[in-house]
């Protein structure tokens, strides 16, 4: 059974998936980023000792603030253990039709951390 923490006006909705599925919407824009990641670094390190074989996560975020960024970006990088086990790691950008910005946010990641992103665009 998978975890999930709701959104709040504040924070995003979170589902993390033992079967491989990690989905993180809405907006992150707390004041404690690092507090409200906590338990999601947590969860993701107990799913690496036994992961699925493929592992998708997906981002549909509407805005976030520079410290929500610095977590993603942690995450992300725990996930890229993955890679080294032979694990396949898929990870989907959604973004609004029309939304630069958060475009240009998930290309700065995908760049940065040298992974390939899937970038879809919803309307």
């Amino acid at each position: 059974m998978g975890k999930k923490i709701e959104a709040t006006k504040k924070t995003p909705e979170v589902y993390l998936g033992p079967e491989g599925l990690i989905k993180i919407s809405g907006r992150s824009i707390s004041e404690d980023a690092r507090g409200f990641f906590e338990p999601v670094h947590s969860w993701i390190e107990e799913y690496l000792k036994s992961p699925a074989e493929t592992t998708n996560v997906e981002f549909t975020l509407e805005y976030f603030n520079s410290a929500s960024a610095k977590q993603i970006i942690f995450v992300l990088q725990k996930l890229l253990l993955l890679t080294l086990r032979q694990k396949r790691l898929i990870v989907t950008w959604y973004y609004e039709e029309g939304d630069d910005d958060i475009l240009e946010k998930g290309e700065y990641f995908s760049t940065i951390l040298n992974m390939k992103f899937n970038f879809v665009e919803i309307s």
